[in-house]
């Protein structure tokens, strides 16, 4: 998906992440936001991911973010790369000698649509790959592949029956028919690497 926000714009974003990994890895309080200062696209509400990789050999320190727009942009990148830090299961929380080892990548994400379609054969020829992130969801249980994850597996079988085991299901859960899929796409904002 081309990238809608300027330089500048992506600059702020990244700043602010950056910033904000550095204040709360010391025990400081993340920076202070004057949304009034921002430029408008900062300030609308959008869902974002922040995602961690070490600059050596990329493997992932933390991902975490939202699927649904809930606070302006500025202050949910912020609040991501928190979370990101802190509190994704996976990981240990990032430390301050961390902080310079790490690549900071953004995803804001668009509004995540429901996906018709009639069976699992149905499905796969709708997925987009490399163009859209993936919700499933089913009996109160949801997860999401962005749409970065295509590059590990191409495969949308495989693509699909690793978001079912995400979602602590076997593989197969994805061809349920009471399976709920959305797609969304991401902008992808990164730190040069």
């Amino acid at each position: 998906m081309a990238n809608s926000y300027t330089p500048e714009e992506q600059t702020i974003l990244l700043d602010l992440a950056r910033q904000t990994l550095t204040a709360i890895t010391h025990h400081r309080p993340p920076p202070d936001i004057d949304l009034n200062a921002l430029p408008l696209p900062l300030r609308d509400e959008r869902a974002c991911f922040v995602t961690l990789r070490f600059h050596a050999d990329g493997a992932l320190r933390g991902c975490t973010g939202t699927l649904v727009a809930r606070r302006p942009l500025a202050e949910e990148v912020v609040h991501m790369t928190g979370q990101t830090a802190f509190h994704d299961p996976r990981f240990a929380p990032v430390t301050a000698h961390e902080v310079p080892l790490l690549h900071i990548e953004i995803s804001v994400l668009t509004p995540p649509q429901l996906l018709d379609f009639r069976d699992a054969d149905d499905l796969l020829q709708k997925l987009r790959p490399n163009i859209d992130g993936v919700t499933l969801e089913l009996n109160n249980r949801r997860a999401t592949f962005l749409p970065q994850v295509w590059e590990n597996y191409p495969d949308p079988r495989v693509f699909l029956s690793l978001l079912s085991q995400k979602m602590r299901l076997g593989p197969d859960a994805w061809q349920d028919p009471h399976m709920q899929v959305s797609v969304y796409q991401a902008i992808i904002i990164e730190e040069p690497t």
